[in-house]
């Protein structure tokens, strides 16, 4: 297929603002094109080589390579296509211009004349060069990727170069969108636009439209119907709308769901071929290098040859073993060293759906049965569990499920539909599932002073020390220390090592009698140590006793993400923060959410 016909292709796509008028374009463009190459074609008009979540390299050249190939293949100085870029803003026609100068005076012929290409310019030429282009590595490639580009500038034509430069500069802005493609391969290769259904569900099964573009073309919209999941080419994730009332929300699943805590991670769908691991983000990106560690465990952690799965990575505290926010994270996107980083920011995996599994496609099947298939091929560890779910039809229990969640370090809850229909949406957003999260995002802008009631055993570097403390705030009305939360994280090396003895002293084998708490730690201690506390914020909790009922029945208070500051060694228990001054923060905090939500903006 000549290249210039993708290139005028181009040229009229841009002066098009309707898109009816753009459909209309790319499917003349798709009768022209033969069905071997209705993949490359598609790639390049999404100004790329294939799919984005392949892992293969990016084109990767830059402006001042692309003035060098346009110098020798213009036969041009630099300093020339840099005055005239100047000029044009804009390297594409710059290229141009140049090329129409050159036909112009019959450098062209003499350039062809004496090179070895072939001067019709194919979209298998250009495609196959490009690949080279990203693939090169090493010492020389720099040279060879110049020359190369300029050997395709010197058989194009004017118009065909423009494309080139934009193409190879990642600046291909065509105005062309999937949605708008799809319609297109369902009116040329289905006959019709009623076929979008098909044609996009094929591509929500396996998110590579050159290659489902392929498919149709060689085989009719047939061949589409009996599409399945292909482990390694990920499936476009099912989303969630969002409600904040938790029997709106069992009304609008039909009265009963399975209620998942959605924790504060990363979403990662999973793809196991026997021991080769693939991860796949959200948005289809390949991070399976950022953790090997979930790689080199799934292998047995799944009890199957082939599988499809999703999940969420978490960042957790090595010493604590309490999950740690999205924002650590970040850590793992280096690429250099990231067996380093696993030590300081490990990760574990909460399996929640599985799409695919031995041959099997799961997406068209109810969540019940997926659930089943779930926790059939699953080895729960320490670095792969399942995710936290109940099964409910009230909203009492919803709520205080949720507020479980928000405890232990998560956004909130999904909940999801259990009737028979509630199959697997990939690629769309409906109310199968359903988003319940805190509406706001606060900080909690003071420091607390609480009471040491209880100690957990340490684990990982922290192993045969206290890790983490049971904290407590002073209630005066009752005499009693209700406790807040638990603290793990602030400590210092020096601090961990002192803890034993600084505990040992008021160790006592039974709860104090002065200590109100739901919870049980490994060791009860006497309320006399103060601490000073930091959290992100103070949320409501159905596992903690400070405030409880105040602010809601049957919650109390509790600070998310706490960290010790220092210990406050000049205060008795009894100076600690109140019961009552902690309600305060919160409702000071509820109603700082409040006066932010009605400033103008």
């Amino acid at each position: 297929m000549d290249f210039i016909i993708l290139a005028q292709t181009f040229d009229k796509l841009e002066g098009i603002t309707s898109r009816i008028q753009l459909t209309n374009v790319l499917v003349e463009l798709f009768k022209k094109t033969p069905s071997d190459v209705i993949d490359k074609v598609i790639y390049l008009m999404q100004g790329r080589l294939w799919p984005e979540w392949s892992g293969l390299p990016e084109l990767g050249v830059g402006e001042k390579f692309l003035v060098k190939a346009a110098s020798i293949a213009v036969r041009v100085s630099e300093s020339e296509v840099e005055r005239l870029y100047k000029q044009l803003g804009d390297l594409g026609k710059t290229v141009e211009q140049l090329r129409q100068r050159s036909v112009a005076g019959g450098l062209t012929h003499f350039i062809r004349s004496t090179s070895k290409h072939d001067v019709r310019l194919s979209v298998e030429r250009v495609y196959e060069t490009l690949s080279k282009v990203a693939s090169m590595v090493g010492e020389g490639s720099r040279d060879i990727k110049i020359k190369l580009i300029a050997g395709l500038l010197v058989d194009s034509e004017p118009i065909e170069a423009k494309y080139l430069i934009r193409l190879i500069e990642g600046r291909l802005r065509l105005g062309v969108g999937d949605a708008t493609i799809l319609d297109a391969l369902a009116i040329c290769y289905a006959g019709s636009q009623n076929y979008r259904g098909f044609v996009e569900r094929a591509y929500n099964i396996r998110a590579d439209l050159g290659s489902i573009a392929k498919i149709l073309a060689s085989g009719g919209s047939e061949s589409l119907k009996v599409i399945k999941p292909k482990v390694g080419v990920p499936i476009r994730p099912m989303l969630a709308e969002r409600l904040s009332d938790p029997k709106e929300i069992l009304d609008k699943v039909g009265g009963k769901a399975l209620v998942e805590f959605k924790y504060d991670g990363e979403r990662a769908q999973i793809h196991k071929d026997n021991g080769n691991v693939q991860i796949f983000s959200r948005r289809l990106e390949n991070i399976t290098h950022q953790y090997p560690d979930i790689v080199e465990v799934l292998p047995s952690s799944l009890k199957c040859s082939e599988a499809i799965v999703e999940g969420e990575i978490v960042a957790v505290d090595p010493s604590t073993n309490e999950l740690r926010a999205f924002q650590e994270l970040m850590h793992r996107k280096r690429k250099h060293d990231i067996h380093e980083v696993i030590k300081e920011f490990p990760v574990r995996l909460y399996l929640f759906d599985i799409l695919y599994v031995d041959g099997e496609d799961l997406t068209t099947a109810p969540i019940a049965i997926r659930k089943e298939y779930l926790q059939k091929v699953v080895v729960q560890g320490d670095a792969v569990r399942l995710a936290d779910f109940i099964i409910t039809n009230d909203a009492g229990q919803l709520e205080n499920f949720f507020l479980k969640a928000i405890e232990s370090g998560c956004e909130g809850v999904v909940v999801k539909a259990l009737h028979d229909q509630a199959i697997y949406q990939a690629g769309a957003r409906g109310w199968l599932w359903i988003k319940y999260k805190r509406d706001y995002k606060s900080e909690m802008i003071d420091t607390v002073d609480l009471v040491v009631v209880g100690a957990f055993h340490g684990k990982g570097r922290r192993g045969g020390k206290y890790g983490t403390l049971l904290m407590a705030a002073y209630d005066p009305d009752t005499d009693t220390f209700k406790t807040v939360c638990k603290v793990g994280s602030g400590f210092t090396d020096e601090d961990l090592e002192g803890m034993s003895s600084l505990l040992q002293p008021y160790i006592i084998q039974h709860r104090h009698p002065r200590v109100d708490s739901e919870l049980e730690p490994d060791i009860w201690v006497v309320p006399a140590l103060v601490a000073e506390v930091i959290g992100a914020e103070l949320t409501l909790s159905p596992l903690h006793t400070c405030g409880k009922g105040k602010v809601k029945e049957g919650v109390g208070i509790s600070i998310r993400f706490p960290r010790f500051l220092r210990w406050r060694g000049e205060k008795r228990a009894e100076d600690a923060t109140t019961v009552d001054e902690l309600v305060e923060m919160y409702k000071g905090q509820l109603r700082r959410i409040v006066e932010t939500a009605q400033e103008p903006t």
